[in-house]
């Protein structure tokens, strides 16, 4: 099971000097990716109980367009246990002009993680699949 959501970072997101988008945005488009899995594996939001690892691997700068997906690897009782991956697919060329952008032919992965998940057995109403 997977899920994926694309989002443009707006200058809003920008957090640091030279529009860099502070990392734990990254975390946040996660949680909603995990939310999704949640809702497809058990129909339930669920809760966020851990990252195991988080691992930022390139900037992410205002103008990006930015791809965060994820996957359950691994059910429990009522852990969900996943990876997530966020790309930047589509980035800005303010060098050209100020609406100028790029699709990327290779996405820049920008953040890994892992983490678990929970959904309590009297919430669960979903599919279940064991992996």
């Amino acid at each position: 099971m997977k899920s994926v959501i694309r989002v443009r970072m707006g200058a809003e997101d920008a957090h640091y000097g030279g529009n860099l988008v502070d990392g734990a945005h990254m975390l946040h488009l996660f949680g909603d990716v995990a939310t999704e899995l949640l809702i497809l594996n058990d129909g339930d939001e669920g809760l966020f109980k851990a990252y195991d690892e988080v691992e930022f691997m390139a900037p992410v700068h205002a103008g990006d367009y930015i791809e965060a997906s994820g996957e359950i690897t691994n059910i429990g009782n009522t852990s969900r246990k996943m990876t997530f991956v966020a790309k930047k697919v589509i980035t800005p060329r303010p060098d050209i002009n100020d609406s100028a952008c790029d699709v990327l032919e290779e996405p820049v992965i920008v953040c890994r993680a892992s983490g678990t998940c929970v959904v309590v057995k009297d919430r669960q109403r979903g599919k279940q699949i064991k992996e």
